[in-house]
């Protein structure tokens, strides 16, 4: 049965806010169309639609909301177009006023840190409500990102004395010990991606003053042994790299008045063989405790370049179908 085809129309009552939401030459209506399958044309304020019944319905119920805070004074980009459009699609109840003007935290340049999907925005929730929150999913959905932001934000707001942000540094490829340099030297690049993270939230000087002081440490996961950790933010990155001794270790630090959120992708464990995987184990250890909670994102929370999301399909469908050719007696290739 061919699918109803519809045609509908969004009358704007003002000009310039139309214009900002129809971006220049009209590159946020293809970016629609692209999305959706529905063409899109703008006569003055007011938008035509035509093609799939639900496909016009979307993409109109996109606009109206997108308009609505356009004219609130929001700034609206080509990418936001893209998001607002993915975050409908996946929940059409949802307004994206809850997603576009919830600020976790005015980073560096005055840019607006908010949740990019619906994954983010219940993981923003849960660590706002938890005191222990584990983020798990692929690369690139934003999982140790936000939970700095949200560090940092209760730093300034003086809801923690501290920031502490670990790392396990786990062997990838590459012998520590080819590394030049001391312990820390050697380690300090499993470090590199966390404080680029850090200075992207603060100006350097601003992050070096306070590393210098003590209130924001970055540290490799051995270094937490034998702490307690009070009146701290902190942020177990990689987490699918820790052992099951220290994964008990780190959440065994933390002290009063503390929350904890740890980040990892199972898909990417870099552990020698045979040994268990820390975070593996902590959700089925932890999974009826109360007051811990479990974020998983998968290939539709990627906020990163679209074929990100791609990739991940593939990755995913080529080691289905390695273990159906285990499960069946072959081995594959791989």
């Amino acid at each position: 049965m061919e699918p109803d085809r519809a045609n509908g129309r969004l009358l704007l009552d003002d000009g310039g806010v139309a214009r900002i939401l129809v971006g220049p030459n009209n590159g946020n209506l293809r970016v629609l169309e692209e999305a959706s399958g529905a063409s899109i044309s703008a006569r003055g304020t007011e938008l035509v639609f035509s093609g799939e019944e639900d496909s016009v319905e979307l993409v109109r119920q996109v606009l109206q909301e997108l308009y609505e805070l356009v004219r609130e004074g929001r700034p609206l980009y080509a990418s936001d177009v893209e998001r607002a459009y993915r975050v409908k699609s996946q929940d059409k109840g949802l307004k994206l006023r809850e997603i576009f003007m919830d600020t976790v935290f005015v980073a560096n340049r005055k840019r607006i840190i908010t949740p990019q999907g619906i994954g983010q925005k219940r993981y923003i929730e849960a660590m706002r409500k938890y005191d222990v929150v584990f983020g798990i999913g692929p690369a690139g959905t934003g999982k140790t990102y936000l939970a700095m932001a949200m560090g940092v934000a209760a730093l300034k707001n003086q809801e923690v004395k501290r920031i502490v942000i670990t790392r396990p540094a786990v062997e990838a490829g590459e012998k520590l010990g080819f590394l030049p340099g001391d312990l820390a030297e050697k380690v300090n690049p499993y470090l590199r991606p966390l404080y680029d993270a850090l200075h992207d939230m603060m100006e350097y000087d601003q992050v070096t003053r306070l590393m210098e002081r003590g209130t924001v440490e970055v540290a490799p996961l051995a270094f937490m042994r034998g702490r307690t950790l009070n009146d701290s933010f902190v942020v177990l990155d990689e987490a699918q790299n820790t052992t099951s001794d220290q994964m008990k270790m780190f959440l065994t630090r933390l002290g009063y008045d503390s929350r904890a959120v740890i980040t990892g992708d199972v898909t990417q464990v870099d552990l020698p063989p045979g040994q268990r995987c820390g975070l593996l184990e902590a959700t089925r250890i932890l999974a009826d405790i109360e007051n811990i909670a479990f974020c998983t994102f998968d290939e539709q929370d990627v906020v990163r370049h679209p074929l990100v999301q791609e990739v991940i399909r593939a990755y995913d469908r080529y080691e289905r179908q390695q273990e159906r050719g285990d499960r069946e007696g072959g081995h594959g290739e791989r």
